[in-house]
């Protein structure tokens, strides 16, 4: 009698012992996108006019990242480059081109998306925000890309407005408060853009919301949370002097400013708020820990002289130079991330899909473009790019690679596929002041590799006249 309660006491100790051994709930990961921030337009990336004091909290908290680039310095190809892990020379969707019967270029069904490989690992899915990827019924319909929960705009044009007669929840069609002023059929919107001249429902209110709602229903479950705000984009069917649209002016409302001036402001600032709030639902949800808490922009900034919002570098919102594509990323893990550290480590967008997998503990078993950064935020050794690459669609075609210090931009591509580069150094010249090409021919050629290395033809983005 005596072995058989011994047998049964080892037996209770043993499984004991295995269920502490358990892996923990694998970590939660919330990425929140600006739309047009500027890399200076956040307190802790230099700004002195606008007040951010969560954004800023975070950074004291996590990581800031001086060199990080989106996939580029326009929505759609922005926002495809993290979704697929692949930069613009190789990404189903390169530019904002308008497609039938609304809307911008799908993802194929084929796609694979870090929504979808989080999806496989167990983790619930949602996004709330602007998409810009495909429209319901067609294959870039976010609930067929990976995501559980949809709501937000599909179209990006429809996104301009933040007061919208509706949203879209996984399909169906939401009807808001707001009354608007469509444009004509014949404008280049077709009839989708448009203002509100009743404004009671902000999009990015009820995006906030039900993310915290969202946090508080998966406290059980590891959750992927994409919150890719329109904040603050202006809408450039409203008005003139009204394009960027906030709810109030707080807390600008005495400084001596236009009033768009103070509604960009005064957006940002709203931002801020509800990202202090998501802040406050983690701890009060005991999540905080567990959750790597993410915070960037889609692309420069498409006013840099209201702020300076790209500070010292050169360029905006669709330009290749560091002002249209380097943009702010915070990352924040308490207890993994070093708190109020600061890295140079040159990464992109299309790291964030091998950063997920990494996290997750998934083997990757797609093509990607990117590198996983989750060594750096750890303190690890990390590995780097051999090159950067970028491609944009508008303004003549343009593109963009860096290696190292060395940064080369072509502009025109499209009549002038052999237009001589441009080639800055990063490292004494971060505003691209001074082209050097004529200094380093060896440079010019390598980097001239690196280009044409870096795209991938496809006949719905030709970048050069006689490529098709």
């Amino acid at each position: 009698m005596k072995n058989i309660v011994t047998v049964v006491f080892l037996f209770f100790i043993i499984a004991s012992c295995s269920k502490k051994k358990e892996d923990p709930i694998k970590p939660n990961i919330i990425y929140i996108m600006a739309d047009d921030l500027g890399y200076s337009e956040v307190g802790c990336y230099g700004q002195e006019s606008i007040q951010t004091p969560n954004i800023d909290k975070l950074a004291s908290e996590g990581m800031k990242f001086t060199q990080h680039y989106s996939g580029s310095p326009v929505c759609a190809p922005a926002r495809s480059v993290l979704m697929t892990g692949l930069h613009t020379g190789h990404t189903p969707s390169r530019g904002n081109l308008e497609v039938d019967p609304y809307g911008q270029f799908p993802l194929p069904g084929e796609t694979t998306t870090v929504a979808e490989l989080l999806k496989k690992a167990g983790y619930v899915t949602a996004m709330y925000g602007k998409w810009g990827l495909g429209v319901e019924n067609t294959t870039g319909d976010p609930n067929l890309q990976g995501f559980d929960d949809f709501y937000g705009y599909y179209c990006q044009v429809h996104a301009h407005n933040s007061f919208p007669e509706y949203l879209y929840h996984n399909g169906e069609k939401v009807m808001l408060n707001n009354e608007v002023n469509y444009m004509p059929e014949d404008h280049w919107t077709r009839g989708l853009g448009g203002y509100a001249t009743k404004k009671i429902d902000y999009s990015n209110d009820d995006f906030f919301e039900m993310a915290l709602e969202f946090i508080d229903n998966n406290r059980e479950n590891p959750f992927f949370l994409y919150i890719p705000v329109t904040m603050p984009h202006d809408n450039g069917e409203a008005p003139e002097g009204e394009k960027y649209e906030s709810p109030t002016l707080e807390p600008y409302e005495d400084e001596d400013w236009s009033y768009e001036k103070k509604s960009r402001a005064a957006v940002i600032t709203r931002m801020d708020n509800y990202i202090g709030l998501i802040m406050e639902e983690l701890e009060k949800t005991d999540l905080s820990h567990n959750t790597i808490l993410i915070f960037t922009s889609d692309n420069g900034c498409d006013n840099p002289s209201f702020f300076d919002g790209s500070g010292v570098l050169r360029g905006m919102k669709r330009d290749v130079y560091e002002g249209g594509i380097r943009v702010p990323l915070i990352i924040r893990w308490p207890g993994k991330i070093i708190a109020g550290s600061v890295s140079d480590h040159v990464s992109a967008f299309w790291d964030f899909l091998p950063t997920a997998c990494e996290i997750a503990g998934l083997d990757i078993e797609i093509e990607t473009d990117g590198i996983s950064y989750l060594p750096e935020l750890l303190g690890k050794p990390q590995s780097e790019h051999e090159y950067l690459y970028w491609e944009f669609q508008e303004l003549g075609k343009k593109q963009a690679a860096r290696k190292g210090k060395w940064k080369a931009v072509r502009l025109n591509v499209y009549k002038t596929p052999d237009a001589p580069l441009e080639l800055y150094n990063l490292e004494t010249d971060i505003g691209e002041q001074n082209n050097v090409a004529g200094q380093f021919p060896e440079v010019v050629k390598q980097m001239e590799e690196i280009i044409e290395e870096a795209h991938a033809s496809d006949p719905n983005w030709p970048m050069f006249a006689d490529e098709f």
